[in-house]
C-alpha cells in the first residue's frame, strides 16, 4: 500500500492531545489531506510538550475556530472525515452540519454511553478499567496504549473502514471508539483460560526481561522449545531446557549478570534464539530509520518471501509436526 492511498480524502481534526492528533497524522501518512481546527487557545501540548504537538501536526494544516462566536468552518463543514474527542453530547451543541457522505469519528474514553461516558479520563484510568495493569501493577506500561492503540488506532481503523463503505454506498455515518472498551479487548481473550498464570506477563522464565553486566537489558521470549533449546545450548546450560516454564531461574539471572548487553548480543543475536536488547528511544530510532523508509515500499517477490521452511517471524509451515512442548506445552510459533 502507498502513500497516497487517501489522495483526495480531507480530515478535519477537532481533537487536542495525544489520541486524535496521532489518528490524523496516520491519515495523513496515508494520504490524507488533514486540517487541525484548535480553539483560540490552541492545542495545550503546544505549550506543555512542544516536541511532542510538532512530531505529531507536522504537515497538517491549521485553522483556529472560536466555536462560542463563529460559524463553522468549511473545512468541518465540507470535510469527507471529522474526528472529535470531546464529551459525549458536546460535539452536538456546537451546532455542525455535515454531508450526508461524511464520516464522523468520535474517540471517546468510556464510550457514547453507560456510567463513566461523562467522566475526565486519560490513559492509565482507561487501562485500570479495562482490566490490563492487574498482572503489573504499581508498575506503568511504558507506552500510552488506551491512547495510541485503542484509541488512535481504532480510529484510523474504522474510518478506513467506514470510507471503504461509502465507496460502496455512497453514505457516510458516524463510529465511536472507547478507548476502554477497546484495551480490554487487547486482553479479552484470556477470560476463556490461561495456558499458564501470568504467561506474558512475568510468569514464564522463557519470557522476561534479565540485566546485564552493564546495567542494560535483554528481552528473552523463547516461548517455542525449538528456540529455547537453542539459547539454552549457546548458553551451555543444556540443564535448564525442561525448566522454561518456571516462574524464575535465578541461576539464568546471575549468568546474564556476568556479560555486558554487546557482549550477549553478539553470542545470541539472529541465532533463533528469539534474544534481543532493551534499546533507548534513541537507539532505537536509528535502528529503524531505513525500515521507516521503506516501509510503504514492498520489495518485488515479497509476496512469496515466506515460501518454504520459515519465514522471518520462524513461524514453522502448516503442517510441520516437528514442535513439541515443554512438560505438554506449546503456545504458538514465534509470531
Amino acid at each position: 500500500m502507498g502513500t497516497a492511498t487517501l489522495d483526495g480524502v480531507t480530515v478535519a481534526d477537532l481533537t487536542r492531545y495525544l489520541p486524535g492528533p496521532f489518528a490524523s497524522r496516520e491519515l495523513r501518512r496515508l494520504g490524507a489531506r488533514v486540517v487541525k481546527v484548535e480553539p483560540p487557545g490552541g492545542d495545550p501540548v503546544e505549550a506543555t510538550a512542544p516536541g511532542w504537538y510538532a512530531a505529531l501536526n507536522e504537515g497538517k494544516e491549521r485553522i483556529t475556530w472560536d466555536a462560542r462566536a463563529e460559524p463553522p468552518p468549511a473545512a468541518v463543514t465540507e470535510a469527507d472525515v471529522v474526528l472529535e474527542g470531546f464529551r459525549p453530547g458536546v460535539f452536538e451543541r456546537l451546532g455542525i452540519d455535515l454531508r450526508p457522505e461524511a464520516i464522523l469519528c468520535s474517540i471517546t474514553g468510556y464510550g457514547a454511553s453507560g456510567r463513566h461516558a461523562h467522566e475526565a479520563g486519560h490513559d492509565l484510568n482507561y487501562l485500570g478499567y479495562a482490566g490490563v495493569l492487574a498482572d503489573t501493577a504499581p508498575a506503568l506500561p511504558p507506552v500510552q496504549v488506551a491512547d495510541l492503540c485503542a484509541g488512535a488506532q481504532a480510529a484510523v481503523i474504522e474510518v478506513l473502514a467506514a470510507l471503504l463503505d461509502r465507496s460502496r454506498t455512497g453514505r457516510g455515518g458516524r463510529v465511536v471508539v472507547s478507548m476502554t472498551l477497546g484495551a480490554h479487548r487487547f486482553a479479552a481473550h484470556r477470560l476463556r483460560g490461561e495456558p499458564l498464570p501470568r504467561l506474558l506477563t512475568g510468569g514464564a522464565a522463557c519470557y522476561r526481561i534479565y540485566e546485564t553486566a552493564d546495567g542494560r537489558y535483554l528481552t528473552v521470549a523463547a516461548l517455542e522449545p525449538k528456540f529455547w533449546a537453542c539459547l539454552c545450548e549457546l548458553l551451555d546450560r543444556p540443564e535448564l531446557v525442561d525448566r522454561a516454564f518456571e516462574p524464575r531461574l535465578t541461576e539464568l539471572e546471575e549468568l546474564f549478570r556476568t556479560r555486558t548487553l554487546a557482549d550477549w548480543l553478539e553470542l545470541l543475536e539472529g541465532r533463533d534464539t528469539c534474544v534481543g536488547p532493551v534499546l533507548t528511544l534513541e537507539e532505537a530510532a536509528a535502528e529503524l530509520a531505513e525500515l521507516d523508509r521503506d516501509e510503504a515500499q514492498p520489495a518485488a517477490g515479497a509476496e512469496h518471501e515466506a515460501e518454504g521452511g520459515e519465514d522471518e517471524h520462524g513461524q514453522d509451515e502448516p503442517g510441520d509436526e516437528k514442535r513439541a512442548a515443554h512438560d505438554g506445552r506449546s503456545f504458538g510459533d514465534g509470531a
